[in-house]
């Protein structure tokens, strides 16, 4: 058993429970959270720790979140989505002296935490890593290295694909219909040394792995477009998907429609399903390099990196503050770190 204690809010939901279960396989003390015993009950004994212990709070009960929340090392948040409710966990985090990471995918709720709450987590003396997830930290750390290699760049595009299955939780559903209008507009990008919102001129078509011609991008709000700038030298930071992968998440939802879905994908729609994140770099002296990370199952990987990260954050913590994952991790090891599961990655000049 670990001597450090990770909290988990949200522990009954479709990532938190494979958060849990990554934390078993670890054999590391945990505390479920949420407002529903009997799910927080249930969620542990799916995850092979019937013996946790269960601290019932409510979203809006601000001294019970703080109690849950009290004598543990890190709060991992995966009560998405996070832009209603996300600032109330991060507060109880901050009032209980606990490092939190999260599993969010929200642009606009990423970029409120880096400018809401460095000098609170600084003044708690606790760190802040918000999304901790295949999107968020794979990326970030490559971009870093992809710096290291390269010198200060004049431009970094990222490209997130996804391959296989394209089944999603409903947690994943509820974040994409919270988060529309950004998605329609591109969200924000870092154009010319600042963040400036959408919508943006069009994206050149780009050649991606395995694609025989150049495939047709549209801009979409991912999490390096935030992070990258915050730890290097960059002028220019963008994010896409393929326009078709736009169009698939900009298929009218409602919340009747996602209540009738599953909860989530089931165990072979996950194993079939692949994450692949393309960066695009151009240095300030017009060298170019290509850095590609991948691997398997979002959801997995996702539990395994916010779990990874907690870890880190509880045994060797990082300068108190709200951080991108470069700054507050080594990028090589982390990344070596999800090799054994999957994770692959590499830089190539172009």
């Amino acid at each position: 058993m670990s001597n450090h204690t990770i909290a988990v809010y949200g522990a009954s939901g479709f990532q938190g429970v494979l958060v849990l279960a990554e934390l078993t396989r670890r054999n590391i003390t945990t505390v479920l959270s949420g407002r529903d015993a009997d799910k927080l009950k249930a969620a542990a004994a799916q995850a092979g720790m019937p013996d946790a212990e269960l601290r019932v709070a409510a979203i809006d009960d601000h001294s019970a979140l703080v109690a849950a929340f009290r004598d543990v090392n890190v709060v991992i948040n995966c009560a998405g989505p996070f832009t209603p409710t996300g600032d109330r966990v991060i507060a109880a985090a901050l009032a209980a002296g606990a490092h939190y990471a999260d599993t969010c995918g929200e642009q606009p709720f990423l970029r409120h935490v880096y400018e809401t709450y460095p000098a609170a987590a600084e003044s708690a003396g606790v760190t802040v890593v918000p999304a901790a997830t295949d999107g968020g930290i794979p990326g970030d750390l490559l971009a870093h290295l992809i710096g290291d290699r390269l010198g200060p760049l004049a431009e970094l595009t990222s490209v997130h694909r996804f391959g296989g299955e394209t089944a999603m939780s409903r947690g994943s559903l509820r974040t994409m219909l919270g988060i529309a209008e950004a998605m329609a507009d591109g969200g924000v990008a870092y154009l010319d040394n600042a963040w400036r919102p959408g919508p943006f001129g069009a994206l050149a078509p780009v050649t991606l792995p395995g694609e025989p011609e150049p495939v047709a991008l549209a801009h979409f709000p991912l999490q390096e477009a935030i992070s990258v700038p915050r730890h290097l030298a960059v002028r220019n930071v963008q994010g896409a998907v393929e326009e078709s992968t736009r169009a698939l998440f900009a298929t009218p939802v409602t919340d009747e429609m996602i209540e009738s879905l599953p909860v989530g994908p089931d165990d072979s729609q996950r194993a079939a399903g692949t994450w692949t994140i393309v960066l695009d770099a151009v240095a300030e002296d017009g060298r170019r390099a290509r850095g590609i990370v991948s691997g398997p199952d979002t959801y997995g990987t996702t539990a395994l990196t916010a779990v990874e990260a907690a870890v880190r954050l509880a045994t060797t913590p990082p300068a108190a503050g709200v951080l991108a994952p470069a700054q507050a991790f080594d990028p090589a090891d982390f990344l070596a770190a999800l090799e054994p599961f999957g994770v692959r990655w590499t830089i190539e000049d172009q």
